[in-house]
This record gives C-alpha cells, structure tokens and sequence, in this order.
C-alpha cells in the first residue's frame, strides 16, 4: 500500500515525503480508511507504530482546505504533546495551517496571547486545557475532530474528570478518535460511551513487544548494578543510551554516580521543570550527551531516533511499562538492545512480564558482576510464585519459603 491511497491531499503527501515515510504503517493501513469516512475509530497498537501518522493524516486532511479550531488532539504528558504537534506542523508544512500546543509547567499568558490570535489544529494536555476552559480563554465549539491519544496512560494518570469536563464542552456531533497501547476495562469503557459506532483496528496483539528489539536480562546483586552498568557503557556500541530508574531519587542518585565516573549524562523526572526538561531532552537528542537517566515520565511520547540501547535498571511492576520501556529502541525500522537488571526482589516482576511476552527473555552475563542465582531461567521461570495466602514465596519443591530460606534456595549471600 502507498500513502497516495490512503489520502488524495498533495500539501499533505508532499508533508508525509519530507518526513520519510516510505509506505504506511500496518496501524495507519487499517485507521485512514474508515477514518476518512468519517466514522470513529479506536486504534490499538504499542508504541513506534505510527499510530500518530494514523490520526493525524485523516484529521489534516478534513482540515487541509478550512480555517479555524476543528482538530483537538489531546495528550497524557508535556513530551507526547509537543511530539504530535512537531508531527502536525512537518505534515502541514505545505499549508496555510496553524498548529498550537498547551500544556501546564509553564506559564500561561503566552498561551492566552496565541490562542487569542488562533489555532486549527491544536494539541493539549488535559490539565492545561482545563484552565483554558474555565478561564474562558479557549472556544471548543467548532471543533468537529477529537483525538484521545494514550488514552490507558491518561486514565492511568487520573484524567478521567478532566476528560469528561472537555467532553461536556465539545459539540456533541463531531468524530472521535481514541488511540491506545492497551486496552483495559476503564479504557473500554470510556471508548463505549463516547464513541458512536465505533471502527476497532489493531496493528499488533496487545502487550508484544516489537521484533526488532533484542532482549537480555542480567541477574544482578543490588550493590552490583552501576558497576554492571559503567562496564557495559564501555563497551562499543552503546552510542545512545536511556536508562530507566522506579524513582526520581533513584534517577538523581544514578546521575550523580555515572557523572562522577565520566560519562556524558543528563536526568529527566518529573521534579525537573519544564526548562530542565527541555534542555535534558534536546542533549539527549542532539548527541550532545550519552546516556539520559529517567523514570517512567520518558516511557510514552518521547520520539527520539538512533536510541541503540534501553536499560531497566530496575525491573518495572507493570508488564505493559516494560513493553513502553523497551519501545523507545528499536524504531522506525532500526534495530535496539534491551537490557533489565534483576535482583532476587524483582524475580516476581520479571516472571509477570515473561508471561505477558508468552516466552522467557535470555540471560546474559558479565564475569565478577552478575550474579548466578536461580529461578532466573527458563527452566524455573514459573518454579517460584507468590504464595498469597501466606504472604510468602513458594516453590513447586515446597510451598511456604520464607525469604530467609528463598535466599538460601537462590544462592545469593
């Protein structure tokens, strides 16, 4: 299939060439058409599939010959919305059309300014739009698109109030698109209630993590991991490198530490201000750095090419995090490495991320820094489990370990 059957725009294909699309993604193949018609759709599909060529190049298209605010796109965060918008302006390069983007963390009189001088398309986080609303600075009433992207990490945020506060002020006849990595229950059910008719595509089965992403797991003991970390950023390859902390403590502890060993690094969490962020974001981006150190805040809407190299230096809880994690490599048709650092406290998580896989990750090991516990393989990958009733691990060799003895059972001193 080529872009020319999926839009007879030539301002919009002459955007879609300048980008590089060479030819549409599976996602895009199966949400233009109907989009086009159209009708709603819910698109479900991981991330680094196109998913935002899929909504925004039937919207620009509605929009291409036509002034004024009809395209909303709203985002979970800061770093997806100025992605979608940097995507609209490259696909509207070729237009009159005039892309805005608002968000919190900065502050909002220059928005007033431009939104007072007018948008076509414009992309929000939920919050920020909010205020707009209520200050009454914003006039969604000729809006006829709507566009929900990353609705699971917007409800997982808790934006559902300020989601149906928007909808209660959009015009109640326009189409909607909602797009999504997964799709749980309160996700489903929001796709229900607001979309009418709604068009369900999606590119891949949910929770698969993409092909081209090579995945290792090293077995690590806790005092083990930067010096795992520092030995492997020297080896050749690792040219681009996130790395990906549970806490914002943790990201400016392991910052700390890689910095005084050497290393080109910057952070980003969300105790960053908006200015940090940028500034980390755009080191990183420009290869001006090595390594960027963050917590889940990077995970969705950074878009960053030639990330050889994604590093869980610890384990996520949630299956569908690692899945997001180890997108950021791996993109637009390159090949990624993926590398997770186990501890014995962390084997339950990786084992619930293997059963989402539906296949055990492979081993790697680095002599005198990782460790050689068990349970961490693909012959024991299921042999250790929660034992809920007692609030204690268990083993199929005998139920009721305790942690002292599951240390023992694993090897680790």
């Amino acid at each position: 299939m080529r872009f020319e059957e999926l839009t007879s725009a030539p301002a919009l294909l002459a955007g879609i060439h300048d980008l590089g699309w060479k030819a549409p993604t599976p996602i895009q193949a199966k949400a233009i058409p109907p989009a086009r018609e159209g009708r709603d759709v819910v698109g479900i599909a991981q991330t680094g599939t196109g998913k935002t060529g899929a909504f925004l190049i039937p919207a620009l298209e509605r929009q291409i010959d036509r002034e004024g605010l009809y395209t909303l796109v709203i985002c979970p965060t800061r770093e997806l919305t100025q992605q979608v918008a940097e995507d609209a302006r490259a696909l509207l390069k070729h237009t009159e059309l005039w892309v805005g983007e608002i968000y919190g963390g900065v502050p909002i009189g220059p928005q007033i300014r431009d939104l007072r001088a007018g948008f076509d398309v414009l992309v929000a986080t939920p919050g920020r739009l909010i205020d707009h609303i209520e200050r009454g600075t914003i006039d969604l009433s000729t809006v006829e698109v709507l566009i929900l992207d990353e609705a699971d990490r917007m409800l997982d945020m808790g934006f559902r109030p300020q989601i149906e506060a928007i909808l209660e002020v959009l015009p109640a006849t326009r189409q909607t698109m909602m797009f999504s990595a997964t799709m749980p229950p309160g996700v489903h059910a929001l796709a229900v209630r607001i979309l009418r008719d709604p068009v369900w595509v999606e590119a891949t089965p949910q929770s698969t993590a993409s092909e081209k992403v090579e995945q290792v797991v090293y077995p690590v003991r806790p005092d083990q991991k930067i010096p795992l970390l520092l030995e492997l950023l020297r080896r050749d390859g690792m040219q681009q490198v996130l790395v990906f902390t549970r806490t914002k403590i943790g990201a400016d502890m392991l910052h700390s530490r890689l910095k005084a060993a050497g290393i080109d690094v910057t952070v980003l969490h969300g105790d960053r201000d908006m200015r940090q962020r940028e500034k980390a974001l755009d080191a990183f981006a420009d290869g001006d750095v090595r390594v960027l150190v963050a917590t889940d805040v990077a995970q969705r809407g950074l878009d960053i090419e030639g990330i050889s190299h994604v590093v869980n230096f610890d384990v996520p809880q949630n299956p569908e995090d690692y899945i997001h994690r180890i997108g950021r490599t791996g993109r637009a048709g390159a090949t990624g490495i993926a590398i997770t650092f186990l501890t014995p406290a962390e084997i339950p998580y990786l084992h619930a991320i293997e059963r989402v896989l539906g296949q055990p990750i492979p081993r790697g090991t680095v002599p005198g820094l990782t460790a050689s516990f068990m349970g961490t393989g693909a012959a024991t990958r299921s042999a250790l489990r929660l034992n809920r009733a007692g609030g204690r691990l268990g083993s199929r060799r005998g139920e009721g370990l305790t942690p002292e003895q599951l240390k023992e059972l694993l090897k680790v001193g």
